[in-house]
């Protein structure tokens, strides 16, 4: 029997990093709620100072972080881009550009809120995430 997109999806989002500690209905669930999205080499995820409207999850790929146009660090397969500028509505914060074709999963703000909802363990991996970010930046810029 083939599988279906949906059970594409729900495969592709169990091997995500975030997501490892979902259930089988919260994956399916979160695969309702993304858009899977096949990107080239270029595109750009996020502008620095602009609106978030939307976060990518990582799903293969990588892309180039920078701020104030210096490079910052590299994302990759298991992590989330954008999601900053969803937690507090404020502008972007870095500048995300792919290095390599990528397959994403997007979610709009309000998807967003709603995946933090379904597990404890999703909520917990983002801060975690957002937390390693700063920590690292902060590694590299003097107070």
């Amino acid at each position: 029997m083939a599988k279906t997109g949906t059970d594409q999806k729900v495969e592709a989002l169990a091997n995500v990093g975030l997501f490892t500690v979902c259930n089988q209905r919260e994956l399916k669930e979160m695969a309702r709620l993304c858009t899977s999205l096949s990107v080239d080499e270029g595109f750009v995820l996020a502008t620095e100072g602009g609106s978030g409207r939307e976060c990518f999850v990582i799903a293969d790929g990588t892309a180039l972080v920078t701020i104030g146009g210096e490079p910052v660090g590299v994302v990759g397969p298991g992590e989330c881009v954008g999601e900053m500028a969803l937690l507090d509505r404020g502008p972007r914060t870095a500048t995300v550009v792919a290095q390599t074709p990528m397959t994403l999963y997007v979610l709009s703000a309000h998807e967003f809120h709603t995946m933090l909802g379904l597990s404890p363990g999703i909520a917990t991996k983002v801060a975690a995430s957002v937390a390693r970010r700063l920590r690292a930046y902060e590694t590299t810029r003097p107070h």
